[in-house]
């Protein structure tokens, strides 16, 4: 399931480039949490939380209790800035989750069997069409990893979100049964026939070599 991660923040009074700019002097790195017809919240967070998190993967796909004065809000990590020439953080957007509230989240898909799969023993190919899906999810119930078996998938086989082993209560954004992978038959390299060979131009007369005599007319 999701994992929930807890972020300290400390808030902000003012918005504008200018507050966010003496933010970041400050050694703060400036974000807003919006949504669920509340107000925006300006909070400023330690970049190191930040970086730490960015740097581990899959913050797209977690959930964030963003602490701030005594209270926490739950949150979704939806946008970061970066610096154009350093990549460092300059500005985060949390959406604020409401009760009841199912998430717009991407989950990676895994393929099992890989090594025993017929298709890919007879020499075919794993092609993946999508590495992750786009799904609509219960917060408390988001898949860390959506699984496809693929113990009896053969060349030429197409590999759909049905075959998805346990969905967990989701619903694809894409609302057609679509392809997640295919084992693709495997290449076959023709080898071309060598153009065939000049034919070998007459030797030349060696040098001194007497001349034949001229016929008498």
């Amino acid at each position: 399931m999701v994992q929930t991660i807890r972020i300290e923040a400390s808030a902000r009074e003012r918005a504008g480039k200018g507050a966010a700019r003496a933010t970041r002097r400050e050694g703060k790195v400036p974000a807003v949490i919006y949504g669920a017809k509340k107000e925006a919240t300006l909070i400023a967070l330690d970049p190191r939380d930040v970086m730490k998190e960015l740097q581990k993967g899959g913050w797209q796909s977690s959930l964030y209790e963003v602490a701030m004065d005594g209270s926490a809000e739950r949150t979704l990590m939806r946008d970061v800035q970066f610096h154009p020439v350093t990549d460092r953080p300059l500005h985060v957007d949390f959406q604020r989750l409401a009760p009841g509230q199912r998430i717009r989240v991407r989950v990676p898909v895994q393929f099992e069997n890989e090594g025993t799969c017929p298709g890919i023993k007879a020499g075919g190919v794993l092609n993946v069409v999508r590495r992750e899906v786009e799904v609509m999810a219960d917060p408390d119930n988001v898949p860390a990893a959506f699984e496809i078996d693929l113990a009896e998938a053969g060349i030429g086989d197409s590999l759909r979100w049905s075959a998805v082993k346990d969905a967990f209560g989701t619903k694809a954004v894409i609302e057609r049964d679509f392809v997640v992978a295919t084992i693709a038959a495997p290449t076959v390299q023709v080898e071309e026939a060598p153009p065939p060979a000049a034919p070998a131009a007459p030797a030349a007369p060696a040098k001194g070599a007497a001349k034949a005599p001229a016929k008498k007319k």
